[in-house]
């Protein structure tokens, strides 16, 4: 009875605990900017929170209560990412908050954490105002490799000009809960930067960390105690990977990229662009992780080979975001992540226009009209618009300009559902030093989204489809001197650099003698093929378009759990392979000799993956991945097609004779007669290939000219038949 009562109480804890919510310790990395707030005194702040979540991304109705003073940030362009495993996604909101903070937060069943905020209002010194706390960007999830030492540098800002200290939180002192120090981890306070020393055990960490903002000291001074003004929490995430690759493989930012900790000023209504290029020579980049503020676009993500690329853009609408924006990113491979870049986008503030200033907006263009006693001490004639050849025009009392809304260097960008058309009159200054003052006034025309007519409201990026047509690709595979390139593989030249044109010419003359005389003559039955011709086709019809050929595998199994590279990041893997050099830029051929490659059966498959691409300047052309001259601007000079992942039907690797080898037909996914190997082709550009090799689907090409399982069932009913 004692026995069946234990187990009945033991059996109510494990549902309760099976039933009840399971939070994780700490998210996968948080920040909070902390603004004060002038009408109170600084006894409250505005508090922006960027909170990095484990998949699937939970719901921010928890985090605003009823008649809080609270806005969460629902974007529909999503911060969501694949590394490190599980994927993860950003959430931000933000709220008002009593400048001294300490609660638990949780964000759906998967996330809690402890926030500490020490702001309480201080009157600076030097000018009067409440103290700033400082800025701490938030990068995507680290990642680093047992027994591989790595850096990762926190980006700080500090809008009052103060030092930045960052520093391991405490427990004892209530700025975090369950939290210790990690032995393999170091911190270099006044550079933010934290050090894994690689002697730690595969698994993901988590790291609690607080800035803090010191006045300067002089530097013939020195301060004992230099209290802290305030402090915010940072919560970062360390997932530690086994890796059999070494140390050195880490994705290298490329030029082109910004510049780390670098600022880009923004004004009001203003596009700001950038490029985060990389390159990496082991592995290919999957993705490009970032974590930015609300509405950052980012587009034209490629990965060909060894390069990669994306691009950034943010256009500054009326918002209640904080004055410094922090955009950080990351390279991503399967198992490595390049340094971490930091990007500062800074809303400059502008002052409100004087009395008497007109800006007026019609259907063709913005007239303005600006007092010039209100410009004291600039001089009228440097002052010019986005483009210096539009006409600014003073006289004693008025500068007036007329700005046309296609011209002159006006440009459109979306602000929500409106239209707005943006100008600037600055100051250009013709020497190099001045003192004069410099007038910088951004002109802005906003036309609400159900007032703007015609095509132009709907701008975008050409798709796929409407640059590059309806897009089918195929495999082929052909005897030397045969196929339907046959005048160009009977006598090919071949671009590579493994054995000499020559030699080649030589022993491809010789076998294709073979084969002709053993249409003629006869050969042995069962006799293995010694060379074979892969042809990589596309239908693409498009001028200036090209195919690049980024990797191909061979294996004897369908399911390609053995197999062995032909072709990696555009380059052959060994002397076996050969490209032959065709006047078609959108298919390509290459020479397998199958003598030297590693089939031991009498069949093999193929798997390629390929894009096309177009230039975008006439004069250029596409990149050349195994030249060393390939950089991160043939990336950007460059449009491409997602990857193409295409694998072949079992192809027979065996010759025969037979009365009339004409009469008998290959099946699709069947090992073809020995006599038909000249014809064992994949020519169904029908199936279906728009998939990216990201997305881990590859479409299936048959390697024959028949196809369907209907004529493949009546072929192996005639065959039967015919053996009784």
């Amino acid at each position: 009875m004692l026995h069946r009562l234990k187990l009945g109480v033991l059996l109510q804890w494990l549902i309760l605990f099976l039933l009840s919510p399971v939070y994780e310790a700490s998210s996968l990395g948080l920040t909070v900017h902390v603004v004060p707030l002038e009408e109170n005194g600084g006894k409250t702040v505005r508090a922006h929170f960027s909170v990095i979540t484990p998949s699937p991304c939970p719901d921010l109705l928890a985090v605003c209560a009823a008649r809080e003073d609270c806005q969460a940030h629902r974007t529909a362009l999503p911060f969501s990412y694949t590394k490190p495993s599980p994927a993860w996604c950003v959430r931000q909101w933000q709220k008002t908050l009593p400048s001294n903070y300490n609660t638990f937060l949780k964000l759906g069943f998967q996330t809690e954490f402890y926030v500490s905020i020490k702001a309480d209002p201080k009157i600076r010194a030097n000018n009067g105002k409440l103290n700033r706390p400082p800025f701490v960007a938030l990068p995507p999830p680290l990642r680093a490799s047992v027994n591989c030492p790595a850096d990762f540098h926190i980006s700080t800002k500090d809008l009052d000009g103060d030092n930045v200290r960052c520093r391991f939180a405490r427990a004892d002192t209530g700025e975090c809960r369950d939290c210790f120090p990690h032995n393999f981890l170091e911190l270099d306070e006044a550079s933010c930067t934290l050090t894994f020393t690689g002697k730690a055990a595969a698994g993901q960490y988590f790291i609690y960390l607080m800035a803090e903002d010191l006045i300067p000291s002089p530097p013939t001074r020195q301060i004992l105690y230099n209290s802290p003004l305030s402090s915010v929490p940072v919560h970062l995430s360390l997932t530690v990977e086994e890796s059999a690759s070494g140390c050195s493989s880490n994705p290298l930012a490329l030029d082109g990229t910004p510049e780390r900790d670098s600022v880009q000023f923004v004004l009001p209504f203003q596009e700001v662009k950038f490029n985060a290029n990389y390159k990496s020579d082991l592995e290919s980049v999957l993705e490009i992780a970032v974590v930015g503020p609300p509405d950052l676009y980012r587009v034209g993500f490629v990965s060909i080979s060894n390069l990669a690329k994306l691009t950034m853009a943010w256009i500054r609408s009326e918002n209640n975001l904080t004055q410094l924006l922090p955009v950080c990113f990351v390279a991503n491979t399967k198992s490595f992540q390049s340094g971490l870049q930091c990007v500062w986008l800074y809303q400059r503030e502008i002052r409100t226009l004087p009395d008497g200033t007109e800006l007026r907006c019609n259907q063709t263009e913005m007239s303005l009209l600006l007092p010039v006693t209100s410009l004291t001490n600039v001089d009228l004639d440097e002052l010019q618009l986005n483009s210096p050849t539009c006409p600014v025009t003073h006289n004693s009392t008025h500068l007036t300009a007329h700005i046309p809304l296609g011209g002159c260097g006006t440009k459109a960008v979306h602000s929500g559902t409106e239209l707005v058309y943006t100008n600037t009159l600055k100051s250009v200054h013709h020497t190099m030093i001045s003192r004069r003052p410099s007038l910088i006034l951004p002109l802005a025309c906003r036309i609400p989204g159900a007032q703007v007519k015609g095509p132009q409201y709907a701008v975008g990026m050409p798709t796929e489809r409407e640059t590059f047509g309806e897009v089918m690709v195929w495999l082929e595979f052909h005897l030397p001197g045969q196929g339907p390139m046959a005048r160009l593989t009977s006598t090919p030249r071949f671009r590579s650099n493994f054995l000499s044109s020559r030699r080649f010419r030589r022993d491809t003359g010789s076998e294709s003698s073979t084969s002709n005389s053993s249409t003629q003559t006869g050969l042995h039955v069962e006799e293995k093929v010694k060379q074979l011709d892969l042809y990589v086709m596309s239908n693409c019809s498009v001028d200036r378009a090209e195919m690049i050929v980024t990797e191909c595998m061979e294996s004897e199994t369908e399911d390609f759990t053995d197999s062995h590279p032909i072709m990696e990041k555009g380059c052959m893997m060994s002397n076996n392979t050969l490209e032959i050099i065709t006047e078609h830029k959108t298919s390509k051929i290459y020479r397998l000799d199958i003598n030297t490659m590693a089939v031991s059966g009498t069949k093999m498959y193929i798997e390629c993956k390929i894009n096309l691409c177009i230039a975008t300047m006439p004069s250029d052309t596409c990149p050349d991945l195994c030249s060393n001259s390939s950089s991160s601007s043939m990336l950007i000079d460059s449009v491409f097609t997602s990857t193409y992942s295409i694998r072949s039907g079992p192809v027979s690797l065996m010759v025969a004779t037979g009365p009339n080898p004409s009469q008998t037909a290959t099946m699709p996914g069947t090992t073809p007669p020995a006599s038909q190997i000249p014809n064992v082709t994949s020519t169904n550009p029908n199936t279906n290939t728009n998939t990216t090799a990201s997305q881990g689907v590859a479409p299936e090409v048959a390697t024959s000219r028949i196809t369907g399982v209907i004529l493949m069932t009546i072929a192996m009913f005639l065959q039967m038949a015919i053996l009784q």
